[in-house]
């Protein structure tokens, strides 16, 4: 079965955007893109929230067209073309969309659905409202983060809403000449 793993940029003290969703103390730099680059494009589907994927859609579909397109805009731009993109969304419907699917109710038997078919992991890319309502429903198999070298003190937060412990086992870890350190997580359900 494949497993549904939250990619996440986050401050050190657990913050995924600022207290009006800023994202500009997110470090990105060549080494960062390369290495995520490299991941995702083994990746045949994406998931997110509404707010996050019209924000994907308003510029990858076309950023690789673009006469000073960077390497990672026109491949991460090939691939968002080709990856099957899914939705979690009350508000969306899926008529006329390409390569997308629109979950808007019976979320635990839709992802359980995605989850059984061929295919490999499905990639949950930020969107903290539909990473959290995942997280309350135990439907986030790892957690995929970038530790950022940053301390916001207020924001909205990776983990809300978790009445219960969720025991964590490292994968991997490493470090970027940025300061920012990634961290793979399996969740550990034994």
């Amino acid at each position: 079965m494949r497993k549904i793993i939250s990619f996440m940029h986050i401050s050190l003290d657990g913050f995924v955007a600022g207290p009006k969703g800023e994202m500009n103390w997110i470090k990105v730099d060549e080494e960062l893109f390369d290495h995520i680059g490299k991941r995702i494009s083994e990746g045949d589907t994406a998931l997110y929230g509404r707010a996050t994927y019209e924000m994907m859609e308003n510029y990858w579909p076309t950023a690789g067209d673009k006469p000073n397109a960077s390497k990672h805009d026109i491949e991460h731009s090939k691939w968002y073309k080709n990856v099957h993109k899914v939705v979690l969304s009350k508000t969306m419907k899926d008529a006329g969309l390409h390569n997308t699917t629109i979950i808007g109710d019976n979320l635990p038997d839709a992802i359980h659905e995605i989850k059984r078919q061929a295919g490999s992991d499905i990639l949950l890319f930020g969107s903290p409202t539909a990473t959290h309502s995942l997280i309350q429903r135990n439907l986030i198999d790892g957690y995929w983060l970038f530790v950022n070298p940053i301390v916001l003190g207020q924001g909205i937060p990776l983990f809300e809403g978790i009445k219960d412990k969720i025991k964590l086992k490292l994968l991997t870890t490493r470090p970027f000449t940025s300061g920012v350190i990634e961290l793979n997580y399996i969740v550990d359900k034994g």
